[in-house]
């Protein structure tokens, strides 16, 4: 009988840090997993955001670019690479091909649950604000959750409200194909806090500095 042939090695060192499960929060919100059990792709509008991915990962991977949708001319940057360990490893936490509608809950330490939460924001999260006519000097803002699977949404709310004791609200769309899940200005500061508290996680530039200039119009800082 011969020797047994060498272990597959993957392309992504399978181990948890705030860098992986920021990398895994991107892949929740804007990664695709094929159905031939071994590629996977993220897609972004942001190049920053796609070399974030690349660097939490230690990958350096072609950067093509891809059509979005009907819009043939509107072309977003996109990654892909095979590997079988990183794939079967996703599947095993949660993700799966074709996800957007059903995935829930994600397998993520609770240690690295607000570091998932940052990529899954820079991915598919948002902040806006406005001063309220009604109040002088009313400033007022939201942070902003967004999936296409009920369970997944609900997850994120019952982690957020087990550790900080916050519940936001969910809204959906008429055809309740698009499910947001909203923190108004006191909970946003508490958990926009906790989501930058890790200073050596990267994060989306454009986001970070948005939400710096809100938090310095009420006296608060990340």
């Amino acid at each position: 009988m011969g020797k047994p042939g060498p272990k597959p090695k993957g392309k992504v060192v399978i181990k948890w840090s705030p860098r992986f499960a920021y990398a895994i929060g991107l892949l929740v919100s804007d990664g695709n997993l094929s159905p031939d059990g071994r590629h996977i792709a993220f897609t972004s509008k942001d190049i920053e955001l796609i070399n974030l991915f690349q660097s939490s990962l230690s990958l350096d991977m072609y950067i093509g670019k891809k059509a979005s949708g009907y819009l043939e001319d509107k072309k977003y940057f996109r990654v892909q690479f095979g590997d079988v360990l990183f794939y079967n490893f996703l599947l095993s936490i949660g993700l799966m091909p074709n996800k957007s509608t059903v995935i829930g809950k994600i397998n993520i330490p609770p240690q690295f649950f607000f570091n998932f939460l940052l990529g899954s924001f820079d991915g598919d999260g948002c902040t806006y604000s406005y001063f309220d006519p009604r109040w002088k000097s009313s400033f007022m803002f939201y942070t902003v959750f967004v999936s296409a699977s009920e369970e997944h949404i609900n997850w994120i709310r019952t982690e957020i409200h087990t550790t900080l004791g916050i519940k936001g609200h969910i809204t959906t769309n008429r055809t309740k194909s698009i499910f947001q899940l909203k923190y108004a200005k006191a909970d946003s500061v508490l958990l926009l806090q906790k989501m930058y508290q890790n200073k050596n996680l990267p994060g989306l530039t454009r986001k970070r500095l948005k939400i710096e200039e809100m938090l310095r119009i009420i006296g608060q800082r990340l």
